[in-house]
């Protein structure tokens, strides 16, 4: 199944790519792979999930920003690549969590972005993962979420 249709499947709205806002790429394709700078919990040109997780966003809130990032990263995606159905595999997560020191469930909030790439790529959804937490995060943003993917050639046009 191809992946735009996982994800109407699943009624999840694969978000327009926005540029970034500083001196960086949104994503890199190099050698093969596809690097997706961190993406924020942004929707409609607005952070969507702001605060401390454990504070002032709850787990399942914070949980629900790591797919809003994975949703904002496949958008990239597809705006660097055409089509998400050159992505091979999901090799790499990196997730950033904003919360205080006494927090410890970092993993259970990346499993929203985890899980949106499984339903998105099936088994190459799969990945390996860091989840960490910092002290804060751009514009507020509750979670931070960047990825690294292996990537199909681009098709070779006939001449």
């Amino acid at each position: 199944m191809l992946v735009e249709d996982r994800l109407k499947e699943a009624n999840l709205v694969l978000p327009t790519a926005q540029p970034s806002v500083a001196n960086y790429l949104p994503g890199i394709e190099e050698g093969g792979l596809l690097f997706i700078s961190g993406q924020l919990p942004m929707r409609s040109g607005k952070v969507a999930y702001q605060g401390k997780v454990g504070h002032d966003v709850d787990i399942d809130a914070a949980k629900k920003a790591a797919e809003l990032c994975a949703l904002n990263i496949l958008g990239q995606a597809k705006a660097i690549l055409g089509d998400l159905d050159r992505i091979n595999r999901c090799i790499r997560l990196g997730g950033f969590v904003n919360c205080g020191e006494e927090f410890r469930d970092h993993a259970s909030v990346l499993n929203g972005a985890s899980d949106l790439l499984v339903i998105a790529l099936g088994n190459a959804g799969r990945h390996a993962r860091v989840a960490v937490g910092c002290s804060s995060l751009p514009l507020g943003a509750a979670v931070e979420v960047e990825a690294v993917f292996s990537i199909k050639s681009r098709p070779v046009e006939a001449s």
